[in-house]
């Protein structure tokens, strides 16, 4: 019998792949995105959601199950990136930032849990990011919402263990995909040019390491194998440079780790 797979944002980057990925690989696909696109795919059927509206969120979920009868996994897959400097920031696009990231993702999953609890059998996929365990100039609002998902994310697999529900958690590095143009949103003060040369220097690297990054199909291939996988392994690492940096992260003290990060982006403390 055929498994099938609900995907939030797959209009584009990691979901468009992942969703493909799993069709290929002869999974049922229900591809959701907020404005529907076609696959021409046979086994992806497109559905509307928003990960801000739980109306939409219900709809979704009841036509993959009338037309799939169950869903085996969901990825929480939806979500975008603000950089820039915090002072400019308002409350519009923190909460924007927070809705789509943390309580959309958190809406996806409780209507997820309530699908596969009578069951006793599914599993959870939160796509969030090397991001959520470590940090980098001039991205203080999204990394507060991918370090949100792993606590959330890590916290729920104990509450969802005895029910046989997996939860797992894939950490992307950077990828080429839309977050470093079209989806980015980068706020910068307009009422002073302090910030000016952190500003540039923060974007460059971010661009340069966007240019760098691995391939949507990079990180379609890790979800794919976290989903088809019967353990409880709960995070999965992948692309560039993920990996390297996240180890580096632990086995450094945080302080060196911290400093390796200044340097990198010429940041040093005023005389």
């Amino acid at each position: 019998m055929k498994q099938t797979v609900l995907i939030t944002g797959a209009s584009t980057g990691i979901g468009h792949a992942t969703a493909l990925a799993f069709a290929n690989a002869g999974w049922q696909v229900v591809a959701t995105m907020r404005t529907p696109q076609p696959f021409n795919h046979p086994n992806i059927l497109v559905v509307p959601l928003d990960v801000t509206n739980v109306a939409s969120i219900d709809s979704a979920f009841a036509a993959a199950i009338h037309q799939f009868k169950t869903i085996d996994v969901v990825v929480n897959n939806a979500g975008y990136g603000v950089d820039g400097v915090f002072e400019a920031m308002s409350d519009e696009v923190i909460q924007k930032q927070f809705d789509t990231n943390v309580l959309g993702l958190m809406r996806v999953t409780r209507k997820a849990i309530e699908h596969m609890r009578p069951r006793k059998s599914g599993t959870i996929i939160q796509v969030a990011s090397m991001g959520g365990l470590l940090t980098f100039p001039a991205y203080s609002i999204y990394h507060g919402t991918k370090w949100a998902v792993e606590g959330f994310s890590e916290s729920l697999q104990y509450e969802l263990l005895p029910l046989n529900i997996r939860v797992k958690i894939i950490e992307p590095g950077a990828i080429k995909t839309d977050f470093y143009s079209r989806s980015r949103t980068f706020v910068k003060p307009n009422h002073t040019n302090d910030y000016d040369a952190f500003i540039q220097k923060a974007n460059q690297l971010s661009q340069d390491t966007g240019a760098r990054g691995a391939a949507p199909e990079v990180v379609a291939k890790t979800i794919l194998k976290a989903a088809s996988s019967t353990s409880f392994k709960l995070r999965y690492v992948t692309g560039f440079p993920a990996p390297l940096l996240l180890w580096l992260r632990k086995v450094l003290p945080v302080a060196w780790f911290m400093a390796i990060v200044k340097l990198a982006y010429g940041i040093k403390k005023m005389k």
